[in-house]
């Protein structure tokens, strides 16, 4: 529902987006080669929108940039949640409901741990002094992933 009131805005919004500012969608509009199923008004997603293309392209331009700096990392990390996890199981079997009913327990208790995991790995240095850090949320699929490098791996 929030994306999709996300994407009505943009629609809504090109002119305040600078949307007519990308002479390649309306050169293509003119293109001979447009079947009829692909004619329609388009409109631009701006590199913001989560999970768009310009989005990717800017998260992996920014990692690139930090492994041409720092190097490669030596240690790619995705940290999911999972619903049967004892402290949500513990809070939703107390209100006799299930984990589809409460997502903001499940991401709040996703959130904690993830903050955890990430002072144990930056702060407590578990694997090794952290000299490069970047991690960015992907979607509403509450998924983080972490770019680390160590110096001493």
């Amino acid at each position: 529902m929030i994306e999709s009131k996300r994407l009505c805005f943009i629609r809504n919004n090109q002119s305040k987006l600078r949307g007519d500012k990308y002479i390649n969608l309306s050169e293509s509009s003119n293109s001979s080669q447009n079947e009829g199923s692909q004619i329609g008004k388009r409109f631009v997603l701006p590199s913001t929108f989560v999970g768009g293309r310009r989005f990717m392209n800017q998260l992996y331009f920014d990692g690139m940039a930090i492994c041409s700096h720092v190097g490669f990392p030596d240690l790619f990390l995705t940290f999911t949640c999972n619903p049967k996890w004892s402290e949500i199981s513990r809070i939703l079997n107390s209100m006799k409901l299930t984990p589809t009913d409460r997502p903001d327990i499940i991401a709040r208790v996703f959130r904690i741990k993830f903050d955890e995991l990430l002072i144990d790995l930056t702060k407590k240095h578990v694997l090794g002094k952290v000299i490069a850090c970047k991690y960015c949320i992907i979607s509403l699929q509450i998924q983080f992933i972490k770019f680390i490098s160590y110096s001493n791996c």
